[in-house]
């Protein structure tokens, strides 16, 4: 998977004042592969959103970070969530089914918006609070001490989301603070401060969570769910379709889906986005006549491009036998 740079060069910007928090990546997994933050801290005042690239991957009015799986499977199979760095456990939730939100007027979570999760308290008037977390998984109480690196439970479906993820808030004094620029009286740009990031995290301006063989267009809560793979299909199948889900796209982007097959090209689909969205899947298609699928290796590769520029692209492979 291709990443972009980071839109700013953490060496240049001022570094971490003492007083400041040093964060450790929260949750196991790897950034760009197994997990994507899909969101970050909203920094524009009034309506319009901006991150801390003065890029839209954000909504408004949103307070942390999202850290997101692609799959439901993954949140099933247990993805552990880390302190972010040593604090006293100040509260905790769970018990919160793990389900999709109707919205934030959903009454079933009115004042519960967190989902299951814990808040942390680390001196100087620092919080980190971990949000959105599995039912059954949290492992600490109010009043433990914990350390960086200390599981506090796993990634969840608990709360006002419609993807799992961790919602990473930070606050000093009560007040957010983007962990990629804690200087929150400017909006954007390269005078926001240094990341409070033990290590640099490369930014990621949208792209793809996943993509998989099928031998029909699959519906999108089969693909939310990590089970609409079918690879490899099997020889003589009467279709074979390649799609790809991908988060962050904007209007104006495009998407170019490619299927290439033991005797060369089998299709080839770009398509224009016509809107911004946080998740979205699109998918390419052919019907075999005669004896269906041949034997044979096929690669399918999805490009996502932005003026023109390739923002993220991801290949698939799979053996027909």
């Amino acid at each position: 998977m291709r990443l972009l740079p980071l839109a700013f060069i953490s060496s240049l910007a001022a570094p971490v004042a003492a007083s400041d928090l040093v964060l450790d990546w929260p949750v196991d997994c790897t950034l760009g592969d197994s997990c994507q933050i899909q969101q970050y801290v909203d920094r524009a005042l009034g309506p319009a959103t901006q991150d801390f690239t003065c890029n839209p991957l954000t909504y408004d009015g949103h307070k942390g970070t999202d850290i997101a799986l692609p799959y439901l499977s993954d949140m099933n199979a247990g993805v552990t969530v880390f302190a972010a760095a040593d604090g006293t456990v100040v509260g905790s939730r769970d018990g919160m089914e793990d389900r999709y939100s109707t919205g934030p007027g959903d009454p079933a979570i009115k004042g519960r918006e967190c989902g299951n999760g814990v808040l942390l308290r680390h001196g100087e008037g620092w919080e980190t609070q971990y949000c959105h977390m599995k039912r059954g998984s949290i492992l600490v109480q109010s009043g433990d001490k914990v350390t960086a690196g200390t599981p506090l439970g796993q990634i969840g479906l608990s709360g006002n989301t419609q993807f799992p993820h961790l919602h990473l808030s930070v606050r000093k004094d009560g007040k957010t603070v983007d962990p990629f620029g804690p200087r929150m009286e400017q909006n954007c740009g390269t005078d926001i401060g240094a990341p409070l990031w033990a290590d640099d995290i490369t930014y990621q301006a949208g792209g793809f969570l996943g993509s998989g063989f099928a031998d029909h267009v699959p519906k999108f809560a089969a693909i939310k769910a990590g089970t609409a793979d079918q690879a490899p299909l099997p020889a003589g199948s009467g279709a074979v379709v390649f799609w790809a889900y991908a988060f962050g796209s904007r209007s104006g982007d495009q998407l170019m889906l490619r299927i290439d097959g033991p005797d060369g090209p089998v299709l080839e689909q770009t398509e224009r986005l016509e809107k911004t969205q946080a998740q979205l899947f699109r998918a390419a298609g052919k019907r075999i006549h005669g004896v269906g699928l041949q034997p044979g290796r096929y690669t399918a590769t999805a490009t996502l491009l932005r003026d023109g520029e390739v923002i993220d692209d991801h290949r698939q492979d799979m053996t027909v036998e």
